[in-house]
């Protein structure tokens, strides 16, 4: 087992037991985790999703990697761009997450062009240069080695090929922290607890967003990664951030 360490919140783990530790929070969200959503941002993430895809660039015939799709979010919007001949494979490295987007995605008719994998974004299943596209979508702030993750995003894309993240950012308002401080910690907890009985999940995910790269630390990432036209665009004064860079080497 690695002596390393990393960070699960505001704790620090041993870094082989960041996975185990990420994966028993959504197995306890995955039930109840879009009504929370709606619930923690006022329905915003469904306005900051549908933004991020219908800016990805997607057109028919496209194939799309979506890493940590969850609820499938993500892929339902990808997959209307690029039908009929196009193709989006959702993963997620938690099952139980991935069931939910599976299910979810098959009862609304989406049958054609979508796949499903079991995925750790660490170390895609996938050939050198196969997408055209790869997205994560608030999913990156849990992945143990982010460095890692995105290298391997530039490894799948065709030359030519994007990458896009879309992720809880550093708000620019600085009057405005300690009202979104107190909402995250004192607000989301109790949420958590009445909606979902969990209230240590949703202290979990609200210190994550703390620990998470800012604006310019990730897109410093993505370039050392080898991505190219990097580039950033806040949304909702910077409380969320699309990163977006391309292989093009």
């Amino acid at each position: 087992m690695s002596t390393s360490t990393t960070h699960f919140g505001y704790k620090q783990v041993a870094t082989d037991e960041k996975i185990k530790l990420v994966g028993e929070v959504f197995k306890s969200v995955a039930s109840s985790y879009d009504v929370m959503n709606d619930l923690m941002s006022l329905g915003l993430h469904r306005l900051w999703k549908r933004y991020f895809a219908l800016t990805a660039g997607l057109k028919p015939g496209m194939r799309v990697l979506d890493l940590a799709g969850g609820t499938g979010d993500i892929a339902a919007l990808a997959l209307k761009q690029v039908a009929p001949s196009g193709q989006v494979v959702l993963t997620d490295i938690n099952p139980a997450m991935l069931n939910v987007g599976r299910k979810r995605l098959l009862d609304q008719g989406h049958l054609q062009g979508l796949d499903f994998s079991l995925t750790n974004a660490e170390a895609l299943p996938f050939p050198d240069e196969c997408f055209d596209v790869v997205t994560i979508a608030f999913g990156l702030r849990n992945v143990t080695d982010k460095d890692r993750a995105l290298r391997e995003m530039k490894r799948v894309l065709k030359l030519g090929g994007r990458a896009l993240v879309l992720e809880f950012s550093e708000l620019k308002v600085a009057a405005l922290k300690p009202l979104y401080d107190r909402y995250s910690f004192a607000v989301l907890p109790r949420l958590g607890k009445l909606i979902a009985n969990d209230s240590a999940s949703y202290q979990y995910l609200a210190e994550s967003i703390r620990k998470h790269p800012n604006q310019a630390e990730l897109a410093e990432r993505f370039t050392e990664a080898g991505f190219q036209r990097v580039s950033v665009r806040n949304l909702s004064l910077g409380l969320v951030a699309i990163h977006s860079g391309y292989r093009l080497d």
